[in-house]
């Protein structure tokens, strides 16, 4: 439960501007679609994606770290880490099944983007399903773990020489495209009324400095009132 008395007292930190850009946000975020990264090696890779997803209001994104560290550059991300729900599986080395366990529990089918020879085309893509998008390496592409236990597969057209694309180009095309689709759609792909208001508290607090001492200087006020 969010202490509302607490947030009226932190919204007072903010401008009128800042509190309508978090609603505004917030009612085109969606937890229909979720992203996975698999042992992404090369920050600025995982960074792109993270601020891709922000872009195209995605608010989960999961990074399975078996063999490297997950990091997120500040300079490619321009801040949208601070946005997402961001959830790390590195635990030992092999972080992937635990991972697709968890997603297929909260409803997600796992969808492994590769060019595998059962690949649905993206312009084919039925979005009606909650999806986890999976993302590998360019070289290795997803893992034996991920096809082994995907429910699809997907891949984007490609007509020329090459046959495979940066992994933050590669999410960026997919996500656009699955998000448009989802905005013109009547799934009912919005937050609910409580994950709003728990992500706005959130952000709100994000934005405000030394919101820590803040807090407790407000409770200290309460005490003695």
């Amino acid at each position: 439960m969010i202490d509302e008395k607490l947030l009226n007292y932190f919204e007072g930190f903010l401008t009128d501007n800042r509190k309508d850009l978090f609603k505004k946000v917030l009612e085109n975020r969606t937890r229909h679609f979720t992203v996975v990264l698999e042992d992404i090696f090369q920050p600025h890779n995982a960074s792109a994606v993270v601020r891709t997803c922000d872009i195209f209001g995605v608010q989960d994104v999961h990074a399975i770290e078996n063999k490297y560290n997950n990091k997120v550059s500040r300079h490619v991300a321009k801040g949208s880490q601070k946005w997402l729900n961001q959830y790390r599986y590195r635990k030992d080395g092999d972080n992937s099944k635990p991972c697709l366990d968890a997603l297929k529990a909260e409803g997600y089918q796992i969808i492994a983007t590769t060019p595998h020879n059962d690949s649905c085309l993206l312009q084919d893509f039925d979005i009606t399903k909650k999806s986890a998008f999976v993302f590998g390496v360019e070289a290795e592409g997803v893992s034996d773990t991920v096809i082994e236990n995907a429910d699809g597969y997907l891949k984007i057209p490609m007509v020329g020489f090459t046959e495979s694309l940066n992994i933050s180009v590669a999410a960026a095309i997919i996500l656009q495209d699955v998000t448009t689709k989802l905005r013109n759609s009547n799934i009912e792909w919005k937050l609910s009324e409580e994950e709003k208001e728990i992500l706005y508290f959130e952000w709100v607090k994000k934005t405000i400095k030394n919101v820590d001492k803040i807090e407790a200087h407000y409770y200290q006020n309460l005490k003695t009132e």
